[in-house]
């Protein structure tokens, strides 16, 4: 019945076509790839793809690397790495993407208008601002990595060993996640700035980079080596991206958020005392098991982010009022509906 419309569409529409032509209807194409927007479109969409494909072609290198360990019956490496990462891209989607949606507009708006004191200003509030949520999320992944895993995973053919494989690299990986998160922010302001070529040359040097240091890591330390040479790549990526751009617009504030965070290493490092021994205590007050684990990384997440919370109060961390206003924001609007 369907291919019967089209067709009888199509056979009115061949009839009707000499009136149409007569009466001055021209065909026009909805996408003209002689058109200068679309154009520019391309040339800019090209360098961004293979820019933003850099962390997932390391962790598929990554994968390729761990196939040659060995290990279990299945392939415990690749597995473990995979679990692991699994759990780094959820505070990345959380607050790295986020914060990169809801900077992007700002930023693009001011690069267009040339207002370039704005630009810098709203680019280097949008990096401490996502270091203040990822430098204590990648602490807490860390320091809870065993018992986050043992609750998420741990049943069935999982068992405490590679529960321990996958809390290692899951700590290793989280060296990076400010790294990750803050690669969102920064490749975007510069395809605001009309420039694509920048962080594709930038990330394609990473890979190259995270082969080598796969090759040399993982003999060493297995399939840790290849998280903490992914983790390593993130870093030095944001790194490098954070140079570059301080240079093109003439700086970030880079003193400032220095400082800033300095103080939230300060507030991570207690909370990281703090979780860990929680989670100790409740480990031997309660043992093993699905409700003690459960019970376990509860109470050491939420004691951890109060104690995060008051040390950064303390320390005068000024982004952490603009986190609580825009959490409360989104929970009113949500209170709302």
């Amino acid at each position: 019945m369907a291919y019967g419309v089209l067709i009888g569409g199509f056979m009115q529409f061949a009839v009707q076509w000499p009136s149409l032509r007569r009466a001055g209807f021209r065909y026009r194409p909805m996408l003209s790839f002689k058109d200068p927007g679309v154009r520019r479109i391309l040339r800019l969409m090209g360098p961004a793809i293979i820019g933003g494909a850099a962390v997932q072609v390391n962790v598929l290198v990554n994968s390729n690397f761990a196939s040659s360990i060995g290990g279990a019956d299945y392939n415990g490496p690749v597995a473990w790495l995979t679990y692991a990462f699994r759990l780094v891209q959820f505070p990345i989607g959380v607050f790295g993407v986020a914060i990169a949606t809801a900077t992007l507009p700002a930023i693009s708006r001011n690069a267009a208008l040339v207002e370039m004191t704005n630009f810098r200003r709203t680019l280097a509030s949008s990096i401490r601002l996502t270091l203040l949520l990822t430098i204590p999320s990648a602490v807490g992944l860390a320091v809870l990595s065993r018992p986050i895993i043992a609750l998420i995973y741990q049943r069935g053919v999982f068992q405490a060993a590679d529960t321990i494989h996958t809390a290692n690299v899951l700590a290793f990986y989280a060296i990076g996640l400010a790294g990750y998160s803050a690669i969102k922010i920064l490749a975007p302001a510069f395809y605001a700035l009309g420039d694509s070529r920048t962080p594709m040359i930038v990330s394609l040097s990473m890979m190259a980079i995270n082969f080598v240091m796969n090759w040399m890591l993982v003999a060493v330390l297995q399939e840790r080596g290849l998280a903490l040479s992914t983790s390593t790549v993130a870093l030095l990526n944001f790194v490098l991206l954070y140079l570059l751009m301080r240079r093109r617009i003439e700086g970030i504030d880079g003193r400032r958020t220095v400082i800033v965070a300095a103080k939230i290493v300060v507030a991570s490092g207690a909370m990281a005392g703090v979780c860990w021994a929680v989670s100790a205590g409740i480990a031997r007050a309660l043992g093993d098991g699905a409700l003690p684990r459960l019970i376990n990384v509860v109470a050491s997440v939420g004691v951890g982010a109060a104690i995060f919370y008051l040390g950064a109060t303390l320390l005068g961390i000024e982004e952490l009022k603009a986190a609580r206003d825009a959490i409360t924001k989104r929970l009113g609007k949500g209170l709302s509906r």
